[in-house]
């Protein structure tokens, strides 16, 4: 089976070509455009490219197209990329404008051009439909909750993928059986201890997920993108007060509030410098006092919300790492460790500072909690659920 992952933004288009059956996949190949203007064109110049270099013969061997939609109000799980998906990402576009309309775009190019492929969607808030009602509702009116304002979550791929890897690597099979089929059949709880791991995924935008037996508890991202941890120029956590107090008090417009809390807020905005943490690591060598409270405001707030689902979880197995951020700032990692030995998480310094962009543990011998390092990749987990969504349906 030969299965492409298509990652769309509203002028960009990256693709990747895997062959194979669910764990079994292998990158096959990989492109990518800027300044899209023509999905159709772009589209038909990627599948010329994969024909000329011999990894495809026709749009015909191509068995499936799979998608990272983001939020749909009325969508979730992995399921067909059909008319009914198009139209939810269009009615919820205005929570995702950078990605939503996008998609709906590309899903509908897609069709036109590879008719006889499968087009499947795995949307971003897939993996916390399992999570509680109070750690998925606002102390909103019930109709704003009937508009759609619910806690949805986001990073939802990156964070199964560290769910069925890290119960892999504790040996705990019955777990990571049970992510693999998650979108695909109904499950019920496991019996006997549970398998508590706390996952970071840490980069230009960052959330933190709990997960107890390989599904979600809660996450640190809400309604949008835009909350949780500081992003890389995302406000993340803000008192809903302050949108107003400033519109009246700077005489800004909501247009104008919006356009500063999603491009100059976040680590650019506490640091004043950049919205890249090895700028900012860079400018705190440097001696720079903002640079560095936008570090300790990102470690901050990823203890809080390690510490929180670590409380909700009964304890911790293992915490993770992953993502640019998660997978090569040692100090950020050693830093979120930092001084946690009497609740059973020792970091092993010297592991710690040697790994960068490899899986492994770094864990003190003696820590209770394993400490792991997963590299994140999107697209081969859009893939793989693509895969068990078709052998499914079979």
């Amino acid at each position: 089976m030969k299965i492409l992952v298509a990652n769309l933004g509203s002028t960009s288009f990256k693709y990747s070509l895997y062959e194979g059956y669910d764990s079994a996949l292998t990158l096959v190949a990989r492109g990518g455009y800027e300044r899209v203007s023509d999905y159709g064109e772009t589209i038909r110049d990627a599948i010329s490219s994969m024909k000329k270099a011999g990894h495809i013969d026709s749009v015909d061997s191509i068995d499936a197209v799979g998608f990272k939609t983001v939020l749909g109000f009325e969508k979730t799980g992995c399921v067909a990329a059909d008319e009914s998906v198009i139209s939810d990402l269009r009615a919820s576009a205005e929570l995702a404008p950078a990605h939503n309309p996008a998609y709906a775009n590309g899903i509908e190019q897609f069709s036109k051009e590879l008719p006889n492929a499968q087009l499947v969607a795995l949307y971003e808030t897939a993996f916390y439909q399992w999570a509680s009602e109070p750690s998925r509702r606002y102390a909103v009116p019930k109709a704003w909750y009937d508009a759609g304002v619910r806690r949805n979550g986001f990073h939802g791929a990156s964070h199964k993928f560290v769910a069925e890897r890290s119960a892999e690597l504790l040996g705990r099979d019955d777990v990571a059986e049970r992510v693999r089929s998650l979108y695909q059949k109904d499950h019920a709880d496991l019996e006997g201890k549970p398998l508590r791991v706390v996952s970071c995924h840490l980069g230009g935008s960052s959330s933190v997920t709990g997960i107890r037996n390989g599904v979600a508890i809660d996450t640190s991202m809400g309604l949008s993108p835009q909350s949780g941890l500081p992003q890389n120029n995302r406000v993340g956590d803000l008192d809903s007060m302050a949108v107003t107090y400033v519109m009246k008090k700077l005489g800004l417009s909501i247009e104008e509030v919006e356009r500063q809390l999603t491009k100059e807020s976040g680590l650019l905005g506490l640091s004043g410098k950049s919205n890249d943490v090895r700028d900012i690591w860079a400018a705190v060598d440097a001696g720079d006092e903002d640079a560095a409270l936008a570090i300790d405001s990102l470690v901050y707030g990823i203890r809080q919300y390690v510490g929180s689902y670590m409380l909700q979880l009964g304890g911790l197995d293992a915490l993770v790492f992953t993502a640019g951020i998660g997978e090569n700032d040692t100090r950020v990692r050693e830093r979120v460790c930092q001084g946690l030995e009497d609740l059973g998480l020792e970091l092993d310094l010297d592991k710690n500072a040697v790994t960068r962009g490899e899986e492994t543990c770094i864990s003190a011998a003696n820590s209770r909690i394993k400490i792991y390092v997963i590299l994140a990749n999107e697209e081969l987990v859009i893939a793989r659920e693509t895969s068990r969504f078709l052998s499914h349906k079979k």
